[in-house]
């Protein structure tokens, strides 16, 4: 028998800023229900009101319309994404502050698990310290719901996999907004997606998410033909901003395995971080950054071991580890703006580079957005070329109309999409990004996604996003802590691989006699030899398959731009919009298999 729900949220409607954001004329009421141990993932653009609906779920916004039902006793503990500390003298001060505080022995618990230090001065304490103590803050609660605004932000690899688990064995309900593809995979059940003033739910976890969200797409397009130009521009600028450019992303996925491939031959047989010199003078012609055998060490800490690197034109560099493994140190040395203990760094004279942190500076909230783009004129210069600013906002997914919109009324995550245009206008040869996903959203990924592989220099990411990694970077600098800087042919994924083939070589016992001399280690099979029969069968045959599908669709697309079919014959149009949506369905399941069998193949 079905449960009833924890919350339900019924009728909402809410104004902001002198307009409905929810409910509205155009717009039908939103209707939520939370049931027991729902795992719910919820999506939308920055700017359309997510982390808001959180606020009225928890109560600390009221609607304009609408009535919220809680069932009686339900505990929900809201995990902001940027909480103040600014009262509170150290982290455990702060967790133990609210109107339902946790006990302080249960704060500590989680605290230790997550690696804090609760004496730690809030005033001192970085990002991620901040973010672990408002994990633990909200878990301690022990709450029937929770809800989460990007809790991954600021948070490193091990405390990340840590919070995944401890959520895995949550016997609670949660809702989630996350840009963390990897982390929304692995644990949602279903989504909620809010778009343009309306809440839809699927049952299927953020897996399923893209899939779900292309065919609503197709199907608005489909039906704006039949109405007026206004509503056609809408569909087609939609598709174009979706659809279009995730099939241009599956392209230059397939581009950025070739270079990961090229990549790999150039990596020394030994494992370590040092690559092989080519003796070819054009590789070396190329080259930007040559480290070589470069060391630091703080207060008789090693941060890095003897490292030699040669970073190419066109590189896409991703640095990983846990906090304090020293990758914004390594950062810095590559980039020139920390010397090393030993060593040399040699960067070419005509190096020039565009630096995007995580400590990103604060736009003036009275400023418009055309100030910040475009010093208050009509004309931006992008990399060398005019561009009138309406038609550059368009290129990063705003609205042309926002262009007298003062900073201070945009969302969070808009704002750094903001600062992302205006840098990615400047001119330049290199690009270091400092966590560069956090606040954005998966639309926005997608588009960070193009404009770096777009870009025509050389690109360094540190970040903690693994999915990111896995669709831009050619090389992994893995940090351990120890000092050793690990350098992988590939992303995050293939960095984690190789963590755990040298974890479980070291487990094997060795069953060689001493005696006996080791063999040289063969190299690695290509991965389409450890593929089934099956695998590999799909991996050959889908293209065609995919060709084929796309002949099909754009067959019957045409049978059904007829405006007459639907009032002469509305049997063979049902037939006909039948086969289409199997078509495109089956096209993307199998573009998805093909890339995910790529991927495994040439990764």
């Amino acid at each position: 028998m079905a449960q009833p729900p924890i919350l339900s949220l019924e009728g909402l409607g809410l104004q902001q800023g002198g307009r409905w954001l929810f409910g509205g004329p155009e717009t039908d009421a939103i209707d939520l229900h939370v049931l027991p141990g729902d795992r719910l993932a919820l999506i939308g653009r920055n700017g359309a009101g997510k982390t808001t609906l959180l606020k009225l779920i928890d109560d600390r916004i009221e609607m304009d319309r609408g009535t919220r039902r809680v069932k009686p006793g339900t505990r929900i503990v809201f995990l902001e994404q940027e909480p103040s500390f600014s009262d509170f003298e150290t982290l455990m001060d702060f967790a133990l502050s609210g109107e339902h505080p946790p006990a302080e022995h249960e704060v500590e618990a989680i605290a230790g698990q997550l690696g804090i230090d609760m004496a730690t001065e809030a005033a001192s304490a970085s990002g991620g310290e901040r973010r672990r103590a408002a994990i633990a803050r909200a878990l301690a609660q022990d709450p029937d719901l929770l809800l989460l605004d990007e809790p991954t932000n600021h948070l490193d690899l091990s405390a990340i996999d840590w919070l995944e688990d401890w959520l895995t064995r949550y016997k609670g309900a949660f809702i989630t907004i996350s840009h963390d593809r990897t982390f929304l995979k692995r644990l949602t059940r279903a989504t909620l997606w809010l778009d343009r003033g309306t809440l839809r739910r699927k049952e299927v976890g953020f897996g399923g998410y893209e899939a779900w969200e292309g065919q609503v797409y197709a199907e608005e397009a489909r039906a704006a033909e039949k109405l007026d130009a206004k509503l056609k521009l809408e569909a087609h600028w939609l598709e174009r901003g979706v659809t279009a450019r995730r099939k241009r992303n599956q392209g230059r996925l397939e581009k950025l395995y070739q270079m990961r491939a090229t990549r790999a031959a150039m990596i020394s047989d030994s494992g370590t971080a040092k690559l092989k010199l080519a003796s070819d003078e054009d590789f070396k012609s190329k080259s930007v950054i040559v480290a070589e055998n470069v060391t630091k060490s703080f207060d008789d800490r090693t941060i890095i071991k003897p490292f030699s690197l040669r970073i190419q034109n066109g590189d896409r560099i991703g640095i990983v580890g846990a906090n304090g493994a020293g990758k914004t140190t390594l950062l810095r040395m590559l980039t020139g703006e920390l010397e090393p203990d030993s060593g040399t760094v040699t960067r070419a004279a005509t190096l020039s580079g565009v630096m995007i942190d995580q400590q990103r500076r604060l736009l003036e909230p009275n400023s418009s957005v055309r100030d910040i783009l475009a010093e208050g004129g009509d004309w931006i210069v992008v990399r060398g070329n005019r561009k009138h600013v309406q038609a550059y906002l368009k290129d990063f997914l705003f609205d042309p109309k926002i262009v007298d919109t003062k900073v201070g009324i945009l969302s969070g995550g808009e704002r750094s999409r903001l600062l992302l245009a205006r840098e990615f206008a400047r001119t330049a040869n290199l690009l270091v990004l400092d966590e560069p996903t956090n606040d954005l959203d998966l639309e926005t990924l997608d588009l960070l996604q193009e404009v770096i592989a777009d870009f025509d220099g050389t690109v360094l990411i540190v970040s903690h996003d693994r999915d990111f990694l896995d669709r831009t970077v050619t090389l992994t600098l893995g940090l351990d802590g120890s000092g050793t800087v690990d350098i992988v042919a590939g992303g995050y994924e293939d960095w984690e691989a190789k963590r755990t083939r040298r974890v479980v070589g070291k487990s094997k016992p060795s069953t060689a006699s001493s005696s006996t001399p080791k063999p040289s280690p063969a190299p690695s099979p290509p991965k389409s030899a450890r593929l089934s029969y099956k695998d590999q069968r799909d991996y050959e045959i889908l293209p065609k398959r995919i060709e084929e599908l796309e002949a099909a669709i754009a067959k019957g697309e045409a049978i059904l731009a007829d405006p007459d079919l639907f009032q002469n014959d509305p049997q063979r149009f049902s037939t006909i919009s039948k086969g289409l949506e199997n078509a495109r369905s089956e096209k993307d399941a199998a573009e998805e298999r093909w890339l995910d069998l790529a991927e495994r193949i040439e990764g």
